[in-house]
């Protein structure tokens, strides 16, 4: 073998089969394990492509074996020798024919016992993952999520390119606009006393692209929240950011459902059917009790108010909605799995007092938490409504309108969990359209935009403004799939005067609106284009191909949740003079 000069290896350790028999190679990496079987230590070889097995012999090379016995976890090595085929072969290997017969073996580093085993289930909390981050990725799991992440960044930025769309980079320090969620926000040290923001979005950006006339934008962009944090949350995060020109609303759709075609094609190897279904805003609620329903099972809600108010019983008497969802096969339910359920609702801290059902025997008969209140045809007319089958069990819900319908969705998905109806190997999107453009808060006494105040609303609403504010729709669109809200988006207002009409729903003064948006004002005066566009989140989407709950699983570096990276232990105090010549003074709560 040629010796090149500080050469490591000459084939990675996934990629030697049966085919290189015989032929003298090198490979470096970690020492995953090492077994010592007297005569024979064999060592198993890990670098980012996979595992080849070593084979160190007393008889043939004593001194070689010797120093291989004494290698610990996660050593970095460098060893040559010759393939041979293996006599017991494992064949959930790719390399699994085949091992090294060792004739060298240098040590490149040495490491100390890691804190965790660096194995598929390793044995390592979450807490110390986190911290040793740069282990738990050697993790074939864990990198196996990055590796999908690339592909789906590069398909994206390839299915972009070819329908037009250029990216276009936005600045990462901007202006603070206190609608929405809350900015983090940077201090200038070349303008005292003056902030910048870090973008929550690209929003005004990538429609001041549009007023340039770029007319299709698209971004793989960083966005920055100071929010409370979830599992599915974290304070920076990935978003595919597009926006194009002269569209309407089902031109965007069309163009978006292509993307996610497309990378369901080639990262899924599925094919799914063109015309996704698209379902208003408000069916979704009283169909699914959410605005991001999971079609991969029905047990849709029915309304059921008309049908038992006033027959006497005054849970339902005294209330305003009653609904319920008929589940497939469940009537055998005990009665300690029917409390569990009433503790379930009780527990999602919506309001639920508590649960009616009624069990559709698999002879025929009828049982009910109600049977005082309502007789045989009675409790006929229930699985009439819900067009229930013998076996079946119909669970009710009963109280406020909004609280009832989102426990019921609730209530819905975890039946469908403990029916085993959500397989994350299928995948059922669909757009939801027609969101409101503002809603009420009680607290301020004021509507607030649902999307953000660029939204467009529908021409035959404008009318509503000026009557009823809460009912107008906007041009508004989310991509679900399997109850996940992968992205959302909107047409935009070009109208300077229906954007002072939206400012003027909102509370802003026009000063107000000036000093926060007064660029964006300012440049739809040039000629803005019909414009609008979608962000989906990346994290999340490559989450979901990844078949896991929590964004943090896809992200190289994420903090937990208390917005703390303990890897590198920050955010961490600065200095007294790194403060003063921000122009900063701290003002923190007393520790009493």
């Amino acid at each position: 073998m040629k010796k090149h000069h500080k050469m490591y290896r000459t084939h990675n350790c996934g990629e030697l089969t049966m085919q290189h028999t015989g032929k003298e190679v090198m490979l470096s990496g970690w020492v995953q394990k090492s077994r010592d079987l007297g005569g024979m230590t064999f060592v198993d070889l890990r670098d980012r492509y996979g595992i080849t097995q070593l084979v160190f012999n007393m008889e043939t090379h004593a001194d070689l074996c010797n120093r291989a016995r004494k290698l610990g976890r996660e050593f970095v090595i460098r060893v040559t020798g010759r393939v041979s085929e293996r006599s017991n072969k494992n064949p959930q290997m790719p390399t699994g024919d085949i091992e090294i017969m060792a004739e060298t073996l240098e040590i490149l580093n040495q490491s100390r016992v890691p804190p965790f085993t660096i194995e598929q289930h390793t044995d390592g909390g979450e807490d110390l993952r986190m911290k040793y981050r740069y282990l738990d990725l050697r993790r074939t799991v864990v990198r196996k999520n990055l590796e999908l992440r690339h592909r789906m960044a590069l398909e994206t930025r390839k299915y972009m390119s070819g329908e037009g769309f250029i990216e276009v980079e936005t600045p990462v320090l901007i202006k603070s606009t206190p609608e929405g969620a809350r900015d983090f926000i940077v201090p200038s040290r070349m303008n005292p006393g003056e902030f910048y923001a870090l973008p929550q979005s690209p929003q005004t950006f990538k429609q001041l692209l549009m007023v340039a006339g770029l007319d299709k934008y698209f971004q793989i962009v960083k966005c920055f929240r100071d929010e409370d944090l979830r599992a599915d949350r974290q304070p920076e995060f990935t978003q595919i950011d597009c926006e194009m020109s002269f569209v309407e609303r089902d031109d965007l759709l069309d163009t978006f459902e292509g993307l996610a075609r497309h990378l369901f094609r080639t990262i899924k190897g599925i094919e799914v059917e063109k015309g996704f279904p698209r379902l208003a805003y408000s069916e979704a609620l009283e169909r699914y009790g959410t605005d991001k329903p999971d079609l991969r099972f029905e047990m849709k809600i029915s309304p059921m108010t008309g049908l038992v108010k006033g027959k006497g019983f005054q849970v339902f008497d005294s209330v305003d909605y009653i609904g319920g969802i008929c589940v497939p096969g469940c009537s055998e339910y005990s009665r300690k799995q029917l409390d569990e359920l009433t503790d379930f609702v009780r527990r999602q801290q919506i309001g639920m007092k508590g649960m009616v059902y009624l069990k559709y025997n698999t002879d025929g008969s009828l049982k009910s938490s109600v049977d005082k209140f309502f007789d045989g045809p009675g409790l006929r007319q229930w699985t009439a409504l819900f067009d229930a089958r013998p076996g079946d069990l119909i669970l009710v819900l009963a109280g406020d309108r909004e609280l009832t319908l989102k426990a019921l969705g609730e209530l819905r998905i975890e039946m469908g969990k403990r029916l085993g109806l959500r397989d994350n190997n299928v995948f059922k999107p669909l757009w939801v359209v027609d969101f409101p453009l503002l809603e009420w808060d009680e607290e301020t006494g004021r509507y607030y935009a649902m999307h953000h105040p660029f939204t467009s609303p529908y021409e035959e609403d404008i009318e509503l403004f000026r009557t009823d504010p809460g009912k107008v729709r906007a041009k508004a669109y989310d991509l679900v799939i399997n109850g996940v809200e992968i992205g959302g988006g909107s047409i935009r207002i070009h109208d300077e005067s229906l954007q002072q009409l939206m400012f003027d729903n909102l509370g802003f003064t026009e000063e107000e609106a000036r000093q926060q948006f007064g660029f964006l004002l300012n440049a739809f005066r040039y000629g803005a284009p019909p414009h609008g566009g979608i962000a989906f989140g990346f994290d999340r989407w490559v989450a979901l191909f990844a078949g896991i709950e929590s964004i943090r699983d896809v992200i190289a570096f994420p903090k937990n949740n208390a917005g703390r990276d303990v890897m590198i232990d920050t955010p961490s105090a600065v200095s007294e003079a790194q403060l003063e010549e921000l122009f900063l003074k701290l003002n923190l709560p007393s520790k009493e």
